[in-house]
């Protein structure tokens, strides 16, 4: 098997050295990233990007069951949980190895979460962990036994599953900590169906078979990811037979993909939602019959189907659609209606007041933000409302919306991708989100009814009450307009017609242990 995968990886290798060679490896998947990753250390890692290789090489406790965001067991076969819902007790799968050798087991778990939330665990520095939040409500990781884990918690938390089955909750091998300290990033062990081989800089990361998963060995003899970060150049690859497999494929190029035979597209609505933050809290946004002005203002479908080119579709209030148990249907997107708009505008007392509007040049998930920003300046000026549009780089841009907009603006454009429906109204919607308490809540909306609601649901373990909880706080939140809800994206990926069984997932991760190549 080794010679084989030399074989074909050498094939891969002058592939990539001649534009001209038109066919990839047999059982060698090569997949056209947008960006090279950051590291290789799942609990230090927050790119979707990163995401996508990740999700090959390790395994959680539990993970998303195919196409939905429902949790099944993964390296965990059981669990329990308290009556109080403080206490989750994981009975863990016998005989799994990492990818170095050694043992998967209660120890190792222990490590990885004492590792990412305990300052003074002797590996706490081989961090950061930027999204170690997701386990803020984790008091103490017990070794029950060797193959018996406790976690006990400070409260109730109904999303502690989901936010296992994410890539921060990966469990990587102690021994690879252990032995490369910072580094592990770059030499990563995981139990996965797929093993680290090569990470070459700016050029590709090569993952091959691991013949011994638990869950079945893959077809395919490695994958080969490569960093692209040019759309345009991506494509160019893709119809020149130098990539199997091409995500996030610019709208342009969607219809010339599905025209041609070799190739297939598919795409799905994920857990993303476009939208613009409001200022509630100081000029003309602190008027509740102004939030719905606007958002009566502007045409959504224009914007959906114009500028995204049918990749997104409106989105009617807080919750994408992708969290289908927690959505509530009978919501409908606010119509485009500017002459009731202009009513509302009057009838609330408008004067007129120049609004500033905060617009990204680019940045994640926020597909393409400058001609939306322009097309939502021109649709709010048709009804009267003046804007001037300032235009940011991603990063100085969240800089000056994440720490709130008060005395600088009055809306900002914003995206989310979430792995469960509590995370971005609970980091976003509540009061005590606001900016200056830690949250992301930029535009300072408050209601006391949406803070009970949302502090109910992480509360409850029933899925059928947290559904209720969430669907009545989508009510509010639609009336009370603190964003405009504008869409939510359609994922999509081209592959080659040689490429079977592969498929995206609402987590907007790329899982192929299934996929194969002839």
């Amino acid at each position: 098997m080794k010679r084989l995968l030399t074989a074909a990886l050498a094939a891969a290798s002058l592939l990539f050295a001649s534009p001209g060679y038109s066919q990839t490896p047999p059982n060698v998947l090569i997949v056209g990233q947008i960006a090279e990753p950051k590291s290789l250390d799942p609990a230090a890692d927050t790119a979707v990007n990163d995401f996508r290789i990740l999700m090959n090489m390790y395994d959680g406790l539990v993970r998303y069951k195919d196409g939905t965001l429902e949790v099944e067991p993964s390296l965990a076969t059981s669990w329990t949980i308290s009556d109080d819902g403080k206490s989750y007790t994981f009975k863990l799968r016998e005989g799994v190895k990492f990818h170095d050798g050694s043992s998967f087991d209660a120890e190792a778990v222990k490590f990885n979460f004492d590792r990412m939330l305990k300052d003074d665990h002797p590996y706490h520095d081989t961090g950061p962990f930027p999204l170690s939040f997701f386990f803020s409500a984790v008091e103490e990781v017990t070794v029950v036994d060797a193959m018996t884990v406790k976690f006990d918690l400070n409260a109730p938390y109904a999303p502690f599953l989901s936010n296992l089955a994410y890539p921060t909750g990966l469990i990587i091998s102690p021994k690879a900590v252990m032995d490369h300290g910072k580094d592990v990033g770059r030499n990563p062990a995981g139990t996965g169906a797929y093993k680290f081989a090569e990470w070459e800089s700016n050029a590709k990361v090569v993952l091959e078979k691991n013949a011994d998963y638990w869950d079945g060995a893959p077809a395919l003899e490695a994958v080969v990811f490569r960093p692209i970060t040019d759309a345009n150049t991506r494509v160019a690859e893709m119809l020149a037979g130098g990539l199997d497999v091409m995500v996030e494929v610019p709208p342009d190029n969607l219809t010339q993909f599905r025209d041609d035979a070799r190739f297939a597209v598919q795409e799905q609505a994920g857990p993303h939602l476009w939208f613009l933050i409001l200022n509630a809290k100081e000029g003309p946004f602190a008027t509740k019959e102004i939030r719905q002005a606007a958002n009566y203002a502007i045409n959504k479908t224009a914007l959906v189907e114009n500028i995204l080119q049918g990749t997104a579709e409106v989105a009617a209030g807080p919750t994408p659609p992708a969290f289908a148990w927690a959505y509530d249907e009978s919501l409908s997107p606010y119509p485009y209606d500017p002459e009731k708009a202009k009513a509302m505008l009057k009838e609330a007392g408008y004067d007129g007041k120049e609004l500033t509007f905060y617009v990204t040049e680019g940045g994640s998930g926020m597909l393409d933000p400058t001609a939306m920003g322009t097309a939502i300046q021109a649709d709010l000026e048709a009804v009267g409302m003046k804007v001037k549009i300032e235009t940011y780089e991603w990063n100085t841009f969240l800089g000056k919306v994440n720490p709130g907009l008060e005395g600088k603006a009055d809306m900002a454009e914003m995206a989310w991708m979430t792995n469960d429906p509590d995370t971005l109204p609970f980091l976003a919607l509540r009061t005590e989100a606001w900016p200056d308490k830690g949250g992301f809540n930029s535009g300072y909306y408050s209601n006391p009814k949406v803070d009970e609601l949302l502090e109910k649901a992480r509360q409850s373990t029933d899925q059928a009450e947290r559904a209720k909880l969430y669907k009545d706080m989508q009510q509010i939140v639609y009336e009370d307009a603190p964003w405009v809800f504008v869409a939510n994206w359609k994922q999509n990926a081209v592959m080659s017609a040689a490429v079977k069984d592969f498929k995206l997932q609402p987590s907007f991760f790329l899982m192929l242990h299934k996929v194969s190549k002839p």
